[in-house]
């Protein structure tokens, strides 16, 4: 019988991002982001809602600390607000917004919490939005310089940091086709332009970390894992989900892995890419792969659904659909935790770096129930299922650090407002008040035994 066990200082968290639950919007100096603005456009937002208010975690993030460690979590992955620490994104530092991280930091330090910080979780500053965003050769120098601030103020107490979360949604859903801030629709050489901007991003800021930081630190990023798996045991379609979760799909759109990691670790551009994309692939400098492929200490992703594909009989993938009635998210995702058991493993044999899950979770239609609770079974059994995944590919060789849950909290979820809730931890937005789900409960078991309260074999 396989150890049912994680490994040892194996870290449990749960994660949040800082538009989606800080709230506070116009408090203490804080500077507008474009989600501010785009949420201020009639028809953007479901029901007009707005990260204004949110879970108000900026004046309550002693209470929300407190019930981290009533669940126990080991880590817990926050953002930062570029705009809070830099209201116009450059220049004067806005002392009041970087003290709210000074506490909060402190105040998970004493439950026994690591820090695990999110440099950019795509709050980007407006006034630097203004003077062209993204799509500024200077965007890069921009993030480095705040990072920088970051790094300095708090690099004495964190170690783990990542720069970027999700690139291909803040630029493609931001930039492309206009569902979430700053709202653009953009072709797809100014696109990948920005694209570039944001990679060059990443490795300046991981020089910055570097340089700043007062402790050794641990350095990654937080792309979107987008994870295709074999249809069946056979060998070929293994393979072929290897291939599929490797390569560039589509010239039209962002959704793929290499475009945004190869880079990063290789210090080039897929050339299934540049082939796609073909004369919209920006300008390269000959020192841009060296910026860009700054060395990592881990590969973090984010993963809550996965396709299936088999080896077709020409050679090629033929992707295998869902059938009728197959289950699926309050988000119409569908519910596939073999995306936690082919995704760690693909990723750590092709660049070979621990792993973490930096974000899973399923959006449900909770409520509180007449007995005071919330019940959210659905969300208990996605996660055992998940988990049970994980456990199997870190049985299997695969070195996975520590999964993060998303998200620990309710919370303002984007164009859909308040309609869905991630969270294990209820929120009732008009009176702030908080409650642990079901779910929060069984994690604190699967916690407190390791992973061993799971089950299976």
């Amino acid at each position: 019988m396989k150890n049912l066990a994680f490994p040892t200082n194996f870290i449990w968290g749960g994660a949040t991002a800082s538009y989606q639950v800080e709230g506070a919007a116009s408090e203490d100096g804080r500077g507008l982001s474009v989600w501010d603005e785009f949420c201020r456009q009639p028809g953007k937002v479901w029901s007009g809602h707005s990260g204004d208010n949110a879970c108000d975690h900026y004046h309550r993030y002693p209470e929300d600390v407190a019930l981290m460690k009533e669940v126990g979590l080991k880590g817990y992955r926050l953002s930062v607000s570029w705009s809070r620490v830099l209201p116009t994104g450059r220049g004067k530092v806005n002392p009041k917004g970087l003290e709210f991280y000074d506490r909060l930091i402190d105040a998970l330090l004493a439950a026994n919490i690591t820090p695990f910080i999110t440099l950019f979780h795509w709050d980007y500053p407006y006034d630097l939005y203004c003077q062209g965003g993204w799509l500024n050769s200077d965007s890069s120098n921009w993030f480095a310089d705040y990072v920088s601030v970051v790094v300095k103020k708090l690099s004495d107490r964190v170690s783990h940091w990542m720069t970027l979360n999700e690139p291909q949604v803040f630029l493609d859903l931001g930039h492309h086709n206009g569902t979430h801030a700053p709202g653009l629709k953009l072709g797809m050489s100014e696109v990948l332009r920005a694209t570039h901007h944001a990679l060059l991003a990443h490795g300046k800021g991981v020089q910055a970390i570097r340089a700043a930081s007062k402790t050794q630190s641990q350095v990654g990023y937080a792309p979107v894992g987008s994870v295709f798996t074999p249809a069946s045991s056979e060998p070929a379609d293994t393979e072929m989900a290897y291939r599929v979760t490797f390569s560039v799909h589509s010239k039209d759109n962002l959704w793929n892995n290499t475009w945004f990691s190869d880079p990063i670790f290789f210090k080039e551009y897929p050339a299934d890419g540049l082939d796609a994309y073909g004369e919209n692939v920006p300008e390269i400098h000959s020192e841009d792969m060296d910026i860009i492929g700054q060395p990592l200490d881990f590969y973090a992703f984010n993963n809550y659904q996965s396709r299936k594909v088999r080896a077709g009989a020409g050679g090629g993938p033929e992707f295998v659909p869902l059938p009728d009635g197959y289950p699926v998210t309050a988000f119409t995702w569908p519910v596939t935790p073999e995306g936690l058991y082919w995704g760690p493993k693909f990723f750590w044999e092709r660049y070979k770096k621990p792993i973490y899950i930096t974000e899973n979770g399923m959006a449900n239609l909770d409520w509180v129930s007449l007995d005071g609770q919330v019940h959210d079974p659905q969300r208990i059994d996605f996660t055992n299922r998940y988990l049970l995944a994980l456990r199997k590919a870190i049985q299997d060789g695969v070195d996975v650090k520590g999964y993060f849950h998303w998200s620990i909290i309710d919370n303002f979820e984007w164009a859909e407002g308040y309609k869905l809730r991630f969270g294990m931890i209820y929120v009732d937005y008009p009176t702030q008040k908080r409650i642990l789900k079901d779910s929060a409960l069984w994690y604190k078991e699967v916690i407190a035994s390791n992973g061993v309260s799971l089950g299976g074999e």
